[in-house]
């Protein structure tokens, strides 16, 4: 987890057995982790960008 900008606990980017839009992900990052995102700047860029969002 981790604390953002507007100041809400979020759950770190991670892989996800079941996959990200049915893990409630925000997005899909190039190296195949998932985020949970708020804010779409910032996503993902220490895991190759956005791939996918959710």
């Amino acid at each position: 987890y981790y604390t953002n900008s507007d100041g809400n606990t979020v759950r770190s980017p991670h892989k996800e057995v079941s996959g990200c839009a049915a893990s409630g992900a925000s997005a899909r990052c190039r190296d195949g982790t998932c985020s949970f995102s708020q804010h779409r700047s910032g996503t993902c860029s220490r895991h190759g960008g956005v791939a996918e969002w959710m």
